[in-house]
């Protein structure tokens, strides 16, 4: 019975340490779970932190772009106030341009009519001139020259070569030493290099010479521009320039 009640209570033991360590397993396994359990929490817990962070960050910048949104609007306001002014002031400079365009059509009218007044003075002032020189030219160039003027000088049409008259201030047949000649002036007010050669190229080379005569090209002038124009004038051909005050002596 002894033996019988020592094995009884050995397999009872051996049942219970199976059963402890089976518990002991159990437990080890309830604590590795815990553990993980407890390492993912702290690890939702530091994605929690940096969630709020985010959201922080993203409320924060949410905040600036309102702010940004709400200075764009005032901005567009301020342009748009500016818009309206620049139109007003590009309304007022279209009403002042159009204004402008009327009194410089109307200045325009005014100074052709002045430029025709003027254009009639300078060549009231040019006849006055030819006139003069006219009436003088013949004793001058007599005295200078020993060319004696057949009637008398006058303005009249010559014909160029191509067969077209052309208008030639002062113009008159003289004689000197039994040689005819054609003399063919122009007066300017104020003598210039640019009136010579416009003179020359314009006029005198395109006239037809008349048969058996020679031209005696001459220049009649208030004064020249300046000091090289008579020089100038000589060294392509011209015979003299006359000075108004000369027809006075």
């Amino acid at each position: 019975m002894a033996l019988l009640e020592e094995i009884d209570r050995q397999r009872e033991e051996t049942v219970t340490k199976k059963e402890f360590n089976e518990l002991k397993e159990v437990v080890r396994e309830l604590a590795e779970a815990q553990k993980r359990t407890e390492e993912r929490v702290e690890e939702l817990a530091q994605a929690q932190t940096r969630t709020e962070q985010r959201l922080d960050s993203l409320a924060h910048k949410v905040e600036e772009l309102a702010e940004a949104q709400k200075r764009t609007e005032q901005r567009i306001e301020e342009l748009a106030e500016a818009q309206k002014r620049t139109e007003e002031r590009l309304e007022k400079l279209a009403a002042a341009q159009e204004r402008t365009e009327k009194e410089l059509q109307k200045l325009v009218g005014e100074h052709a009519k002045t430029r025709e007044h003027v254009g009639g003075l300078l060549a009231t002032v040019g006849y006055i001139l030819e006139n003069e020189a006219m009436r003088a030219l013949p004793g001058l160039l007599l005295e200078e020259f020993g060319l004696k003027v057949k009637d008398r000088l006058v303005r009249k049409f010559l014909v160029d070569v191509s067969g077209n008259p052309m208008e030639v201030n002062i113009v008159g047949e003289a004689m000197a030493d039994g040689k005819e000649f054609l003399v063919v002036g122009e007066s300017n007010s104020q003598l210039s290099k640019g009136k010579v050669k416009e003179f020359l190229d314009k006029k005198l080379k395109r006239l037809a010479k008349p048969f058996g005569l020679e031209f005696f090209p001459i220049l009649v002038t208030h004064m020249i521009t300046a000091p090289d124009v008579a020089d100038y004038a000589l060294e392509r051909g011209i015979r003299r320039i006359y000075y108004s005050y000369e027809f006075s002596r």
